[in-house]
């Protein structure tokens, strides 16, 4: 990403600020840690971030806050920055359901660790737990937002209309024909469109979601239809399969595009879901990069926007934006797009870094928030436009500053942001499934 020179000169008194409106934090582990984030509990939408893919910490708070939101205040919606077939595995196990049609064994792809880790796992054992005893229709679901899964999302499609319309399946068969053969390797298929002259797939790709859109009114008109999920389940597939032929054909226009159609479906996904749920509250767990407004940073400055600048424009002060962020420690990533796994060792944050001015405070657990604009002084400090590091499924120490790092005004991009002074990797999972687990459990490979 492009790095500017931070148009704002920091203030010394800036860490003294956030110091006098930080409340302290205890640790994520513990179920007190939500105590603080009830007062988030009056939106339809809050959306948790993360400043990196792999930190036991963001993982353990996102846990803990959306736990009390479900428990207490009648949240029934987890949605996050994974792919809907595979999350759908989890989503039957922590409802009690019969597990969908798969192509594939889930979080296979890389990066495994994002989701299939110590730390989701046990917040999926919580949710099963808090579902056991309700009605099937207030249970909380789990479910994903990306654009990835173009196999499993064709499998399922096919899949669904084998059991449901079988006279369809030849026709669905022929039209997705033209995907298959790039279906494990899809930037393939993007390069050979824009330079090997193949005719792009959209139109037959339209034309199927069209075919299941149709059913809609079928169902809509039929009472007490039982297949009313497996058909949501398989649209929401359709969407994925057209909208990643989009996505992966504009990998060669521009990042800008290929992001926005990125953040686009997944905010669309979500919409989908809390018109699909009865009363709906939802929990986002996404990166900082996705949450926060994207039209207060760097991204938004060069034409990306993101699933939190929609979701402010649709839903107000009826959403709530928190990010997270950490100065060092260890996290869990990638030295290039496809690599192994490592336990990296995190520098310590820039000084003109906002993780650097949390730093400074010499507080080690906080939340500082701002929703409603209230606190003058606060808002008028976090209005500077420093420096604020992201690190993905990727971390590359010795080039952060090019890498990592992209300018923010934090007042416009989140609501609040809850800090740790220091932080370690999560946990992945091993291969193993654990004695006795139902034929419905999501990890093991």
């Amino acid at each position: 990403m492009t790095i500017h020179s931070p148009i704002t000169q920091v203030p010394a008194d800036l860490p003294v600020t956030l110091r006098e409106h930080a409340e302290l934090l205890p640790s994520p582990d513990t179920p007190d840690f939500a105590d603080k984030f009830e007062r988030f509990a009056d939106a339809r939408i809050v959306l948790l971030g993360e400043a990196t893919h792999g930190t036991h910490e963001f993982y353990a708070a996102r846990a803990q806050i959306t736990r009390r939101l479900i428990e207490r205040h009648g949240f029934n919606i987890v949605a996050i920055e994974g792919d809907w077939p595979d999350v759908a595995r989890i989503d039957d196990y922590v409802r009690h359901g019969a597990a969908r049609p798969r192509g594939g064994e889930p979080f296979a792809r890389f990066p495994t660790w994002m989701w299939r880790n110590e730390e989701v796992l046990a917040f999926a054992d919580w949710l099963r737990h808090h579902n056991a005893d309700l009605p099937q229709e207030s249970r909380a679901s789990m479910r994903g937002l990306d654009v990835y899964s173009l196999r499993e999302s064709i499998h399922a499609v096919i899949a669904y209309l084998e059991n449901h319309c079988p006279d369809e399946v030849d026709q669905a068969r022929q039209r997705y024909g033209c995907l298959t053969p790039w279906q494990d390797e899809p930037q393939e298929y993007a390069r050979a469109v824009a330079y090997g002259g193949l005719a792009k797939c959209e139109e037959t790709m339209v034309a199927q979601l069209g075919d299941l859109l149709k059913r809609r009114m079928e169902l809509i008109a039929r009472q007490g239809v039982e297949d009313g999920e497996a058909y949501f389940d398989a649209e929401q597939n359709a969407r994925i399969v057209r909208a990643a032929e989009r996505y992966y054909r504009s990998l060669y226009r521009g990042a800008a595009e290929s992001w926005n159609l990125r953040d686009r479906h997944m905010f669309d996904t979500l919409q989908r879901l809390m018109a699909h749920t009865k009363e709906a509250r939802a929990v986002v767990w996404a990166h900082n990069s996705h949450v926060g407004n994207a039209s207060a940073t760097a991204m938004g400055w060069q034409g990306e926007f993101n699933i939190g600048e929609l979701v402010r424009n649709a839903y107000g002060d009826d959403a709530v934006l928190i990010g997270f962020g950490t100065d060092r420690g260890t996290v869990a990533a990638a030295s290039d797009w496809g690599g192994a796994m490592e336990v990296k060792r995190v520098r310590t944050a820039r000084d003109d870094s906002w993780e650097g001015m949390f730093r400074k405070t010499g507080i080690a657990r906080s939340l500082t928030d701002w929703r409603g604009r209230t606190r003058r002084e606060l808002v008028d400090a976090l209005s500077n436009n420093l420096l604020e590091r992201a690190i993905g499924v990727v971390y590359r120490p010795q080039s952060e500053l090019s890498s990592h790092y992209f300018e923010s005004i934090m007042a416009d991009q989140f609501d609040a942001w809850v800090w740790f002074d220091e932080s370690r990797a999560v946990t992945p999972l091993g291969a193993e499934r654990p004695h006795g687990a139902p034929d419905t459990w999501p990890f093991g490979l």
